[in-house]
């Protein structure tokens, strides 16, 4: 998989104490016509109408991610506006019409995902701080199958401001440290989660 650029978004994974994930979701409102496709793995924000909506900042220094960033979008349920038949989906089509239309979001801070990096990553950035590669968009996926392609940038620091930690490698016979697109393991630091950030939205 890390050999080749093939962006998946994140995926939860575990927790940071070691638990695996069970499948924990909130399920947070998507406002009727939302004109912008969410991606199965693509980080999110509730907004000021109560919303949730795709991240479209990279979560760095200059471009934080806003106060209202909940988690990672890992699909939805809404009614059918042709079929009018209730539809559970991978992601949610841009400009969708339907009032219980519900994002299923991973929003617990300790979560770990695993997502694949633009690039590779050496040892030595265990432990730094990481943005997202390029900023999310209704483009930024696969509307066949539905999943996200954000990757996490190659390009590590140390300051708070930063979206994400490094916290692991994934290594399994089609991954390693310094692949030329290397799978890790990240959380969201304190700054970048709503749950962890005093300011409000």
């Amino acid at each position: 998989m890390s050999k080749t650029a093939t962006p998946y978004g994140l995926k939860p994974v575990n927790e940071i104490g070691g638990l695996p994930y069970a499948g924990s979701t909130r399920q947070i409102k998507i406002a009727s016509g939302y004109a912008s496709n969410i991606f199965y793995g693509q980080v999110v924000s509730i907004v000021a109408a109560g919303t949730v909506e795709v991240v479209t900042t990279n979560g760095n220094n200059s471009t934080p991610f806003p106060a209202g960033t909940v988690g990672v979008f890992v699909g939805c349920t809404y009614t059918n506006p042709s079929t009018n038949q209730l539809t559970f989906a991978q992601y949610f089509p841009s400009g969708t019409v339907a009032s219980d239309a519900m994002a299923y979001i991973v929003d617990d801070y300790n979560t770990l995902f695993q997502v694949q990096a633009a690039g590779s990553l050496a040892q030595a950035t265990l432990g730094s701080n990481a943005q997202l590669n390029a900023v999310q968009s209704t483009s930024t996926g696969s509307t066949l199958t539905g999943n996200s392609n954000t990757a996490l940038s190659t390009s590590v620091g140390v300051t708070s401001g930063i979206a994400f930690r490094i916290v692991d490698f994934v290594d399994s016979t089609t991954s390693t440290v310094g692949d030329e697109f290397t799978d890790v393991l990240v959380k969201f630091n304190p700054v970048a989660h709503s749950y962890n950030n005093p300011t409000g939205i």
